[in-house]
């Protein structure tokens, strides 16, 4: 069931791409993160708050509260490089480039989640970083 979630993931990714590069023509891309970031956080809210999981903010651990922020942090960065991207360059060039991040989760996860690698994955990690370079030169 995970990967229904995850083509559904992948399709909104897709259009969030297209959106952007259309409503970022003329606009500072920072100002179009900080309004697709208003956007979120009430959605995201919206949801919390009809599917009943704001009383578990007050079970978080402090690691929770940290690497969540971190989290925040990384998500807000990528998103302010994402949009910069999107004004300068080609929708179908930047998508793909950004997606680069699958292969660094791959590598990344195994270095401090000790995650294992398979053949299979590493394969697919060395398939992504060929097709990034492929888009970028």
């Amino acid at each position: 069931m995970w990967y229904i979630f995850a083509l559904l993931s992948a399709l909104f990714a897709a259009l969030t791409a297209i959106f952007a590069k259309v409503g970022i023509k003329g606009v500072n891309p920072d100002v179009a993160t900080a309004i697709r970031t208003v956007i979120i956080l009430l959605i995201a809210w919206m949801i919390v708050l009809v599917r009943g999981g704001a009383e578990t903010i007050s079970t978080l651990s402090k690691t929770n509260w940290i690497f969540i922020s971190l989290s925040g942090i990384a998500t807000g960065l990528s998103w302010v490089f994402y949009f910069k991207a999107l004004q300068l360059g080609k929708v179908s060039q930047v998508a793909p480039v950004d997606k680069l991040s699958v292969a660094l989760v791959i590598i990344l996860s195994a270095i401090f989640l000790k995650e294992a690698l398979t053949i299979k994955t590493v394969i697919g990690a060395l398939l992504i970083i060929a097709g990034t370079l492929v888009l970028i030169f």
